[in-house]
């Protein structure tokens, strides 16, 4: 029996933030993963292949964090992936808002990896 390998979704239009979480991930051991630099690309990912966690960002252009939330939230065959806000925005509002639409977990930028590894963990099962 084959072990089912994570695949793990990261959104941000920042590339240097991709790129820390994409680090995080690969030193955590999970080597399968894709990037997207806003929530409008991610959707079209997520229909387009399985992932079993999206890691993003709440502040992007054409797509925010929180509207590729709550279309998967929306879509059937998307609403049970987990999902990790990520955002410099530590406003109450915004994580009412965030945990309104159905984020698993909330993370403030600027954040220590240890917490994204923390919550990576919570959320695979690790």
């Amino acid at each position: 029996m084959t072990k089912h390998v994570p695949r793990i979704l990261i959104v941000d239009d920042e590339m240097d933030t991709r790129l820390i979480v994409a680090s995080v991930v690969e030193l955590m051991g999970y080597e399968d993963y894709s990037q997207a630099r806003d929530g409008k690309e991610a959707l079209a990912m997520l229909r387009a292949k399985t992932y079993d966690l999206v890691i993003s960002d709440w502040v992007m252009p054409k797509m925010t964090g929180l509207e590729l939330l709550q279309a998967m939230r929306g879509d059937r065959a998307l609403k049970r992936i987990p999902f990790i806000m990520v955002t410099a925005e530590d406003e109450a509002r915004h994580v009412t808002q965030a945990a309104g639409a159905g984020a698993d977990d909330m993370l403030l930028k600027p954040f220590v990896t240890k917490d994204l590894e923390e919550r990576i963990s919570r959320i695979l099962g690790r």
